[in-house]
């Protein structure tokens, strides 16, 4: 908890709005995404789709995974719980539907389904786009498959899988994905391994959003090291957020801006 509090004061002593940004690029997608005020009729649906969750007292099963799919912990826990403390707040999973909708990927891969409180943001985004969601637990899945189907969220494809399996085997470069989510694993080898395994998908319209950048050391050095990879262009750090660009044509920076 006090690292966290350090790097949150570090990041507001150097954050910016969009008074402080030069790049057209970020200046744009600040001003008409990140700071845009309009009320959309998909927040109510977002609302009404976290009030369901944390309305059911159901309990289930959760398994969480180590390295290689080895099960380190499985215990029952009820889903209004689990919604409290493992899904996206309110505030982010409005920011996601507007960063979906901003760029209107037409591909997207969710690294870390839980219950579906970010996926349903994403769907909502574009509800034209093919979203593949990944996720350990097959109870967890199910719970939010069963709520997606409620909220007729029908353009997810729900994959119960141990993350590094499906990346390993995933198919290059017959199928790619324009925005990835990683809220999966947050250590620094895990993150660090997502990030190579997916490298090669990447184009200039490319879109990675990464969790948790400053939730511990180790995700703060694994956030340093994704900054300064040659193939990054241009990477926000919103505190929660690391979002990274692979655009050739722009000059490399890495921007702290609040939202």
């Amino acid at each position: 908890m006090l690292q966290q509090i350090k790097s949150y004061l570090n990041f507001l002593y150097h954050s910016k709005n969009e008074h402080g940004v030069h790049s057209p690029f970020v200046f744009n997608l600040v001003t008409k995404c990140f700071y845009d005020k309009q009320v959309y009729p998909e927040y109510w649906a977002l609302k009404n789709y976290r009030k369901a969750l944390l309305q059911n007292k159901n309990t289930i099963e959760v398994t969480d995974f180590g390295a290689g799919s080895r099960v380190f912990k499985s215990n029952e826990r009820a889903v209004n719980k689990i919604a409290k403390t493992a899904g996206i707040t309110s505030k982010l999973a409005e920011l996601l539907f507007r960063i979906v909708r901003y760029f209107q990927p037409e591909s997207i891969l969710e690294i870390g389904t839980s219950l579906g409180l970010a996926t349903s943001a994403l769907s909502l985004g574009n509800t034209k786009a093919k979203i593949t969601t990944l996720e350990g637990c097959k109870n967890t899945l199910h719970q939010c498959q069963s709520q997606l189907q409620k909220f007729n969220l029908k353009n997810v494809d729900s994959v119960a899988t141990e993350f590094n399996a499906y990346l390993t085997n995933f198919v290059l470069p017959t199928s790619y994905f324009q925005l990835i989510y990683f809220d999966g694993n947050h250590s620094k080898a895990a993150t660090l391994n997502y990030f190579e395994l997916l490298l090669p998908t990447v184009t200039n319209e490319t879109v990675w959003i990464f969790d948790d950048i400053h939730w511990s050391k180790d995700m703060e050095e694994a956030w340093e090291i994704i900054k300064n990879h040659p193939k990054v262009s241009v990477t926000i750090d919103t505190f929660q957020w690391g979002l990274v660009f692979f655009r050739p044509e722009q000059e490399k920076e890495h921007f702290v801006i609040r939202v």
